[in-house]
Order: C-alpha cells, then structure tokens, then sequence
C-alpha cells in the first residue's frame, strides 16, 4: 500500500510527488497522457527557468521527480473508492491501495454530451474492464478518444459483448469483428437506462455506453467530491471534502499557470503528509 497516489502528471503532481519524497512518504504518480504544458512553444514567465519551452519545463521536473526516486506509472485512474479509511484506485486490470489521494487531473478539457452526467452508472461508464462483465451478450458502444480506447473495445468484444466502435477515423488494431461507425457521439438518451445515441443524425441501438476520454470526469472519478462547476472545491490547506484526498492545480481553478500549480502542489503535499502523519499514530 502507497501513502499517497497522486493522480496527474503536470507540474502539480510532479511538484506533490517531489514534496511527498521531501518527507519520506511513498507515493506514485498516475499518468495518463502528455500534459498541456508540453505543448507550450514558450515559458517565460516561470522563476528561475526562463525562455524554456513546455516539453523541456516537464522534462526538468520529470527528471527532478525520477531523483526523488518516486515512481511514475503510465496508466489511467478509472476510479477512486473509499476503503475502511484507505483508498483503492483502478487502472485497467489492476488496482493500488494508498492511504490518500492527491488530484492533479488537469482543467476539464471537454464538456459532456446531452445524456452522459444523467445516465452515468445507468449505462454510460467510463471504464470498459470495470462494468463490461455486466453487458456480456448486450450491444454496446466505444466512444474512442483515448489510446487505450481499442484495447478496452477489443476486451469488450472478447467478453461477449456486442461492440459498436465510434470514432473520427477508423483506429489501428481495433478487431475486424466490431462494427466501426464514424463520427462522434451527440446524445445519449433513455429512459431507465440508455435505450439510444445519436451520431452523424443517426440513432443507434446501445445498452451501455463506454465513453473512453485521456481522463475521467472528477465527479465520476470519485464519488461525493464537491465541486463548483467543473472545478474540485478546495480549503487553504487543499483538501476537499473528503478525509484524506486533496486536489491541486488547474483543476481547482483560474488562474491556469505553472507557477500556481506547483505552489497549491506543495500545500496539498504538505497537509497531505501531516494527515498521514497523523493516521499512522492513530493506528499504533
């Protein structure tokens, strides 16, 4: 069991991971795709590293992380579940154990379609290797925006289920026997349960739909989490309002700048450790 899983790989959970090995708590980092930062042409606006560009900025302080001797595993959290005080965190076929969470997801980078937020847990999912099993013999479908998202369909369609591919453009290793449909999804509808979704003007027949997004939605990702719109609702000290899981970075707020996402990395860190601190005598 880790301390701490620290879900995002900018520069606010880098900056948590490198606070967290400062005082000696073991933590990992869950990273599911390249930060917006190292897509920045120019930073120049960051203390001590100017005229550096967002790739050779995350390279610093990825580098800086691997000396603390803190792991960084390429993976995507499909979701957090409080466990009798700990946390257990899904990705993919596995799942890790820690003793807090710290959330460094990044800003929501895309709104939900008409239907999602209404039937998720009702057959919209975001994780296929979680909820598959449920539509074995069923149709489904894949909203494909995310690498992992032919792997997750291919696992559906060996399970048993009945996979409808939904992307832009027809993906690379994706089994012959799913049916590729082209486009976007637009709206999900129902009654009950997901019934039907819309794509190109056209409705097709699904039971559950997999929306494979780079990350989850907060609120999906874990249950209970307060939220002011698409931002996590933070304290001074950066946690929310669940005991043991703190949040730092865009995703908490504006302004989206490298500068404040270290800094609320550090706080969240800090009170973090303490409540770590704390638990560990509590249980002796």
């Amino acid at each position: 069991m880790y301390d701490c899983i620290i879900i995002g790989g900018g520069p606010a959970g880098l900056s948590a991971a490198v606070n967290m090995a400062q005082r000696g708590k073991q933590a990992v980092v869950l990273t599911a795709g390249e930060s917006l930062l190292a897509k920045a042409e120019l930073v120049n606006n960051y203390l001590g590293l100017p005229e550096m560009s967002g790739s050779e900025m995350m390279d610093t302080f990825e580098k800086h992380v691997r000396q603390m001797n803190v792991e960084i595993k390429h993976a995507k959290a499909s979701n957090v579940l409080a466990n009798d005080g700990d946390f257990a965190v899904n990705i993919g076929d596995d799942i890790l154990t820690s003793k807090s969470i710290i959330l460094a997801c990044g800003a929501a980078k895309a709104k939900p379609v008409s239907g999602e937020s209404e039937f998720l847990g009702r057959g919209v999912s975001y994780c296929a290797t979680c909820d598959g099993m449920l539509y074995r013999n069923r149709n489904v479908a894949v909203w494909g925006l995310s690498e992992e998202a032919v792997h997750e369909a291919n696992f559906l369609n060996g399970i048993g289920c009945k996979v409808m591919y939904v992307a832009g453009q027809y993906p690379d290793g994706l089994d012959e026997k799913i049916t590729y449909v082209h486009g976007r999804i637009e709206e999900i509808n129902g009654e009950a349960t997901v019934k039907t979704f819309l794509c190109g003007g056209v409705s097709y027949s699904a039971d559950c739909i997999f929306i494979l997004r780079q990350a989850v939605p907060t609120d999906a990702l874990i249950s209970g989490i307060e939220m002011n719109g698409t931002h996590v609702i933070i304290n001074e000290n950066g946690a929310t309002n669940i005991e043991g899981v703190y949040a730092a970075g865009d995703m908490t707020g504006t302004p989206y700048q490298v500068s404040k996402a270290v800094g609320d990395a550090q706080c969240a860190a800090l009170s973090c450790s303490k409540y770590i601190d704390d638990k560990n005598r509590g249980q002796k």
